[in-house]
């Protein structure tokens, strides 16, 4: 870690900024740099000082870093790769916070000098958006996914799990496919579920809502323009996801219509304590609260 001289972060939305924020207070012989492609958006990350310089173009943020991490909606990914590599230096890292990685490793190998990219992805983040919003502590005691493929540099690993540790992060290491899988379901999922759920109740009764249907909703404020990449980045998993999200209200439903009190009743209890086991075991990782 004491290598890392400069680490540049191109995206200076909530997650790219808290990333800057948190980098500024674990790694303080590090100079962070951060870039956007929207001078508005450039001005905003200076007057919130999330960063020790703000870059006012791509090739300034790149040049010269060990580490530049992506933090631009995922379908930019590849458009940005062939961007910066004219100005990477040898030995540079090139790493993201993208919530899908398939298209990303394959973009990477086709755009990107061979050994450079790793992918990551910090479970961390908000139905907020925006450099305004931007933590310091965002990402302190958030799981942080690393993805490899073959060919992917055992060094680069050992860098950015070295790298998101001090930011507060807990790792683990999987293939890009095991994760998209994962996370289309766990994550890509309740997202769907939480639009399709807003969108089916009119205008005129979702003012009845009280904080349980807030609470379920939460995720579908989110941006989505964001979303819809993430979405159409793991199609497939997706896809596979809503169809087990179906079967399951599908049989719930013939439960019910069939007055199998019985049936519906462990159907619920099921999933209550599912839930509590969840939950319990992220308050013994020390990954709530």
């Amino acid at each position: 870690m004491r290598n890392l001289k400069k680490i540049s972060v191109i995206g200076m939305g909530l997650l790219g900024a808290s990333v800057t924020l948190s980098a500024k207070r674990a790694l303080a012989r590090s100079r962070i740099v951060g870039y956007s492609h929207r001078d508005s958006t450039r001005q905003k990350a200076r007057q919130y000082e999330v960063a020790d310089e703000i870059a006012d173009s791509l090739e300034a943020a790149v040049e010269g870093a060990d580490v530049v991490i992506l933090a631009t909606p995922i379908q930019t990914f590849e458009d940005y790769f062939k961007q910066i590599t004219p100005y990477l230096k040898d030995g540079c890292i090139v790493t993201d916070v993208g919530s899908t990685k398939t298209l990303p490793h394959k973009w990477a190998a086709e755009h990107l000098p061979r050994g450079v990219y790793v992918g990551s992805h910090p479970i961390a983040g908000s139905e907020k958006r925006g450099v305004e919003y931007a933590r310091d502590d965002l990402l302190v005691n958030a799981r942080c996914i690393l993805s490899k493929v073959r060919g992917t540099s055992a060094a680069a690993i050992e860098v950015l799990d070295g790298f998101w540790s001090k930011l507060g992060c807990n790792t683990e290491v999987m293939s890009p496919a095991n994760h998209d899988r994962i996370f289309g379901m766990i994550s890509h999922l309740p997202h769907m579920t939480a639009a399709a759920l807003v969108n089916s109740v009119s205008q005129q009764n979702i003012k009845f809502a009280g904080r349980g249907f807030i609470d379920t909703t939460r995720v579908a404020s989110g941006p989505s323009n964001v979303w819809t990449d993430i979405l159409m980045t793991n199609s497939e998993t997706c896809t596979e996801a809503i169809e087990k999200l179906v079967g399951q209200l599908q049989t719930l439903q013939a439960a019910i219509a069939a007055g199998d009190a019985q049936k519906v009743n462990k159907i619920l209890a099921q999933a209550s304590q599912k839930r509590a086991k969840l939950i319990q075991h992220k308050i013994d990782q020390k990954e709530l609260f």
